[in-house]
């Protein structure tokens, strides 16, 4: 059952990623009156095959396992994955908007890729994730965030569109920055396959915040090292710094990887395009409409908020009265929770009360996802807290 589930997640990555030159061909035929229609009806029912499959993927671990898939860094963002290219779905046959699946169907890609890189392996739940509430609390929260990530989506195209690339700006640094982010992605991936295929292992001891003597095992080269550490490895890089024991030093440590592998590659892609990662966006975007777009973030962020708040904070705070006696205890996630909750209050006060629109509101959807990214990667990887299972 296990392989079964595994064989269903790579069909369903492979299907995104055939639906995304679909999708992209029914935005370089445009100018013929049959070609989008048809490229982009092949390219949303390759999408739904491949949702299907990775549904399949989604029930046959749940049956491997004896409890929902997402008790961990891997199942968590494959569901995560998986339910972004749910939302587009809906929202696709709302609009029919082909664009918005060359931009969507990509960052499904790079999140289901970013996951593969966790260890999959299928574990028993520790005793504080025996509860029902996993099931709601974390498929709720997780289906608010895919359906706030489609807004970043409409929000990106808004902006590759509307950002004068004829010259440096400010404008123009911050849309790069996020392009490299995505970009780092990749790196990611790149950076942990290539040291998993050279077999690279490195043990540390360390003393963690309890005051406690352990082990640490990092699977690639240490920048960074735990608190207090010994290298026992022989012939491996001693770390140049170390880490407080608050940090989980080894997943900072594949960020900094991460971030360094996607330089890289943002460099080359640079130097291959001779312009902004945007400017070469820019002709796929230049006869969208803009105020289509626009609504497409907005009602995005309209449905997934409520969403958000039932799974994030009110399931959340039932189950941590139910687990550990209080309703909340400012834990790193937690906190983070509460910011990105109030952010798209925000962004819905001043969307309705103060009339930010377009531009500024896409700006705002990209800062969101920015959020919730943060969420995901750096308080999931490197602050320990009451939810750092999550990123085992």
């Amino acid at each position: 059952m296990a392989q079964l589930s595994s064989t269903l997640l790579y069909i369903a990555f492979v299907l995104y990623l055939v639906a995304t030159f679909f999708f992209g061909g029914a935005i370089r035929d445009k100018k013929a009156k049959s070609g989008p229609d048809r490229w982009a009806m092949i390219g949303i029912a390759v999408t739904i095959a491949g949702f299907v499959a990775q549904l399949g993927y989604f029930v046959t671990r749940w049956i491997a396992a004896g409890h929902a898939p997402v008790s961990n860094l891997f199942e968590f963002t494959t569901f995560f994955g998986m339910m972004l290219v749910g939302a587009f779905i809906v929202i696709y046959f709302i609009y029919k908007t082909s664009l918005l699946g060359l931009f969507t169907l990509p960052i499904a890609i790079l999140v289901i890729a970013y996951a593969s890189m966790f260890p999959r392996e299928i574990s028993p739940l520790i005793p504080a994730l025996q509860s029902d509430w996993l099931h709601i609390h974390v498929t709720t929260a997780a289906a608010g965030e895919a359906i706030l990530a489609v807004s970043f989506a409409a929000g990106l195209i808004y902006l590759i569109c509307v950002v004068d690339q004829s010259k440096a700006s400010k404008r123009t640094f911050w849309l790069e920055v996020i392009l490299f982010c995505l970009i780092s992605t990749l790196g990611f991936v790149a950076a942990t396959t290539a040291f998993r295929l050279a077999d690279y292992e490195a043990k540390f001891e360390w003393i963690d915040k309890n005051n406690q003597q352990t082990e640490m095992v990092y699977h690639m080269p240490a920048l960074v090292g735990p608190h207090e550490g010994k290298l026992k490895t022989e012939g491996r890089m001693e770390p140049l710094v170390d880490m407080p024991a608050i940090i989980n030093a080894r997943k900072l440590n594949t960020v900094i990887w991460s971030l360094f592998a996607g330089a890289i590659l943002y460099g080359l892609l640079r130097l291959v395009m001779r312009k902004r990662i945007a400017a070469a966006l820019q002709p796929l975007v230049k006869n969208i409409n803009l105020d289509l777009v626009d609504e497409i973030s907005y009602r995005s962020v309209a449905i997934g908020f409520p969403v958000f708040t039932l799974g994030a904070l009110v399931f959340a705070m039932i189950w941590a009265q139910i687990a550990w006696t209080r309703f909340w205890g400012w834990d790193p996630k937690e906190v983070w929770a509460l910011i990105t909750w109030l952010f798209y209050a925000a962004f819905l006060h001043l969307r309705l009360s103060k009339g930010w629109h377009g531009e500024r509101s896409a700006w705002l959807a990209v800062i969101g996802f920015a959020i919730i990214m943060f969420n995901l990667v750096a308080v999931n990887l490197v602050i320990a807290g009451l939810h750092s299972y999550a990123g085992s």
